[in-house]
C-alpha cells in the first residue's frame, strides 16, 4: 500500500478505519526526515495490509500539535484505534521492521484490558 497524506480532515477516520496505522511526521527541510522517508515508503510497499500516512508538520501543524510532536521525524503507530508508539527519531529499515512486527504481535485484548484498568485507577 502506498503512503497517503494525513491531515486534520482525515485523521480520525484514518485511526478508526485502519486496523494498523503508521504515521510519519516530517518536513521537507528536515535532513533526517528525508533519510527516513524512503525507508517508510519501502515498508508501506512491503506491508499492504497496514496503512502508512505521512503528515507534513509544515502544512498540518494542527495534527502535529495533537500528538505533541516537537521533534521530527516522529513515528506514531496505532493498532485498533489505540496509540501504541509515538517517538521521535529516524530509524534504519531493520528497526522499523522490528517495530512493525512487535506491534503486530501484541495481544490487543490485553492492551485494551490494561488501558481500561488505567482509566479506572
Amino acid at each position: 500500500m502506498a503512503t497517503y497524506n494525513l491531515t486534520i480532515t482525515n485523521l480520525d477516520e484514518s485511526i478508526q478505519k485502519n486496523d494498523m496505522l503508521l504515521i510519519d511526521f516530517w518536513a521537507s527541510w528536515c535532513g533526517p526526515c528525508r533519510m527516513f522517508g524512503p525507508i517508510f515508503e519501502k515498508a508501506s510497499d512491503k506491508h499492504a495490509n497496514i496503512a502508512f500516512a505521512k503528515c507534513d508538520t509544515q502544512s498540518s501543524p494542527d495534527v502535529a500539535a495533537k500528538f505533541g510532536v516537537s521533534s521530527i521525524p516522529t513515528l506514531a503507530i496505532f493498532r485498533e484505534g489505540i496509540l501504541l508508539y509515538c517517538q521521535p527519531g529516524a530509524m534504519p529499515e531493520k528497526g522499523l521492521e522490528d517495530l512493525i512486527q512487535q506491534a503486530l504481535a501484541l495481544d490487543m485484548n490485553e492492551i485494551r484490558a490494561k488501558a481500561n484498568e488505567e482509566v479506572k485507577a
